[in-house]
């Protein structure tokens, strides 16, 4: 017995139709889904309740008597033969049970086999051979009228135009799903940000709006793919007797079906796949958002029939979802190992892709600026398998003129230093370098890696320890006596008397270096090896290199602007140069020389580097020829003068022999630098 139906009931249903039905016009029509399925979902579901509750609120135009959606005016309709019904959704074990038990009570059977099948989440289509042609393809639209896009299915090359039999059916109409793989969808998006086109949403979106474009070109150029996960009709063939042998022949013809089926007895059989597919989903090329079940007998599934938008004979066993809506409450920011910054999201928990997220990535500014993301927003949040949480909609829609912009700091939240940023790169980046205990390890690793202060024994390990133990913050703590000593590094595990006394000396041999080595150790931003060479070379001491300005490093063959303003940005913060002072008074030091006049010894002459040399990097090898004038190109030509060559050398060394080209080595090279640097001088 019902009652009548309150006045905040019918009010909340006629919303819910409402909003169902603009959600339902942006998803099938304009291909620009508005909210999470989750979201959607839950809105339907609250609408069967109160129409269950209240029968009255029942209208011809609810959502819940009809599929969903209707077909673009722009495609000629298509009347289903057979409705394109939806699946009734289940979220928990118990409805999977309840499903399981009505199925058996139906048919008066005690057990039954089910055929069991990832839940594809792309766009549902309906394919029609007649005679063996495909004659025509069909969108789902409303389940009875859908959209005519045979010509852009066409172009799809998983659907077969024609069945390569020798006695095709008269007539076979076969459903299925239309769908991008993962990596599909990162490259086509990736392609349409160097077109300066809009991207999509996620790969679901992007199948639909690429199926349903009005010229078949373009459907041809997008990495669409089929496969089917029905046999709805079939007229001059024997019908198989179970699904699963329809799916069986359906592959035999020449139609993808998902590898990932399985048939299961029984409840437990049901939940054992599911399970497996939770862990399995991540691993496949494609999106699902859950499992589906069918009853795999075809006679029980037409006993079973239908209600009135889903068959009684299958469910969809949903994954817990992959995107939700939240509020965002605030926005901190991060310090990396390498000194970048990065904005994280703090949101109000939300259950998502099956654990509570409370933080999001926001990658950088520009991301934040480009999404228009506002501190106070409501957004919705992401997570597929270990993948970090993001967010990847905001929903302005909600906006009550209470949310504020994110402003990046101009100073580094944990050590105060400037913050600078790249022009050609979107990232902010702590200048605070050595000083900033944000990047304290990583800064001290390479301080004392081979390639600079060369500090033998102290490896990853160690420096942690030194670190987390409090002895050690910046690298000149390595050189006082208070902090490190033999003695203290003795009480260290696995360290002992004779391995301190060792790490000692290499120590005390780091303090005397040369300038170039200095200057890379300060892991300067963009400063590699070859130019702090090119930099101790050019300047000849530290405080020449600290006082120079952005025109003069510019100067420097080899060094452009940016490098030139990250070592602008290093010298300007006064954290750096207390580092720097405090080293020099603890005993690093190095010969320091008068700069050297620019040599031309190589001016005039075009340089190809190919293979590995025997003591340079190829970094190296070209800082060395821009120094003395020298141009280095990548490809040989006519206009080439030298090809220096290394072990495992290419094709460009065979192109130098084609054209007559000298080959030189290493050696040789600098050889000749010598001979023309005397010629000029």
């Amino acid at each position: 017995m019902t009652s009548h139906a309150p006045p905040e009931a019918v009010e909340r249903a006629r919303w819910l139709r409402e909003e169902i039905a603009r959600l339902d016009h942006a998803y099938y029509v304009l291909a620009e889904p508005l909210v999470p399925d989750a979201e959607y979902d839950r809105l339907f579901r609250e609408l069967v309740e109160l129409e269950t509750r209240y029968p009255e609120l029942v209208t011809p135009d609810s959502p819940t008597q009809r599929v969903s959606g209707k077909p673009a005016p722009e495609f000629a309709e298509v009347r289903h033969e057979v409705p394109m019904l939806s699946l009734t959704n289940a979220y928990t074990d118990e409805e999977v049970y309840a499903f399981d038990r009505r199925c058996r009570e139906l048919l008066g059977v005690e057990r039954i086999r089910y055929a069991c099948e990832p839940k594809f989440d792309g766009l549902a289509v309906s394919l029609i051979y007649r005679d063996g042609l495909f004659t025509l393809g069909a969108t789902r639209g409303d389940g009875f009228t859908g959209e005519d896009v045979t010509a852009n299915l066409r172009t799809l090359r998983s659907i077969p135009l024609r069945l390569r039999l020798d006695s095709p059916p008269t007539l076979l109409e076969v459903r299925g799903e239309v769908l991008m793989t993962r990596e599909d969808f990162k490259r086509l998006n990736e392609a349409q940000l160097r077109a300066g086109e809009k991207t999509f949403v996620n790969p679901r979106n992007a199948a639909a709006g690429s199926l349903r474009q009005l010229d078949p070109a373009v459907t041809a150029k997008r990495p669409l793919r089929f496969y089917a996960y029905q046999l709805v009709r079939l007229e001059g063939h024997p019908w198989p007797e179970t699904h699963s042998q329809a799916l069986a022949l359906l592959q035999r013809w020449r139609f993808p079906v998902s590898d990932a089926r399985a048939l299961a007895d029984g409840i437990a059989g049901l939940l054992a796949y599911y399970r497996r597919m939770e862990v399995e989903r991540d691993r496949l090329p494609f999106d699902i958002d859950g499992v589906v079940y069918k009853v795999d007998d075809l006679t029980a599934q037409q006993r079973l029939g239908t209600i009135a938008r889903a068959p009684r004979w299958a469910i969809a066993h949903k994954f817990p979802p992959q995107e939700e809506i939240t509020r965002l409450i605030g926005i901190e920011v991060q310090v990396g190992r390498t000194g970048a910054l990065t904005p994280v999201a703090r949101l109000e928990p939300v259950f998502v892709g099956g654990v509570t997220v409370t933080n999001a990535t926001l990658h950088n500014e520009d991301y934040i600026r480009d999404k228009d993301i506002r501190i106070g927003d409501w957004v919705v949040v992401r997570r597929a398998g270990e993948v970090i949480p993001e967010i990847v909609k905001v929903l302005p829609e909600r906006r009550d003129g209470s949310e504020r912009p994110f402003v990046m700091p101009e100073h580094c939240p944990v050590c105060g230093s400037a913050v600078a940023r790249d022009p050609d790169e979107a990232a902010a980046y702590c200048t605070g370098g050595m000083y900033c205990p944000a990047q304290r390890k990583r800064a001290l690793e390479h301080f004392a890696s081979r390639l600079a202060m060369n500090i033998e024994g102290l490896g990853e390990k160690l420096i942690h320890q030194l670190v987390d133990l409090g002895w050690v913050e910046t690298p000149a703590d390595l050189y006082d006596p208070e902090k490190i000593n033999a003695e203290r590094l003795a009480s260290l595990p696995r360290m002992g008397e004779k391995s301190a006394a060792k790490l000692m000396a290499a120590i005390e041999r780091s303090k005397k270096t040369t300038l170039a080595r200095f200057i890379y150790a300060l892991g300067i931003r963009h400063v590699g090896e070859a130019t702090a060479k090119l930099l101790a070379e050019h300047f000849g001491s530290l405080e020449a290199l600290m006082q120079a300005g952005l025109e003069e490093l510019t100067a420097i063959e080899g060094i452009g602007p940016v490098v030139a303003q990250s070592i602008r940005d290093f010298f300007d913060e006064p954290h750096n140069r207390q580092a720097i002072e405090r080293l020099r008074r603890l005993g690093v030091h190095w010969e320091e020389s008068t700069p050297a006049k620019k040599s031309r010894a190589l001016a005039g002459l075009t340089f190809v580097l190919t293979g590995t040399l025997p003591r340079m990097s190829r970094e190296e090898a070209k800082a060395l020829i821009e120094a003395h004038g020298g141009k280095v190109s990548s490809s040989v030509s006519k206009k080439t003068d030298y090809v220096v060559a290394g072990s495992e050398a290419g094709s460009k060394l065979q192109r130098a022999l084609e054209l007559g080209v000298p080959v030189i080595d290493e050696d040789t090279l600098e050889r000749l630098i010598a001979e023309r640097s005397t010629t000029q001088g």
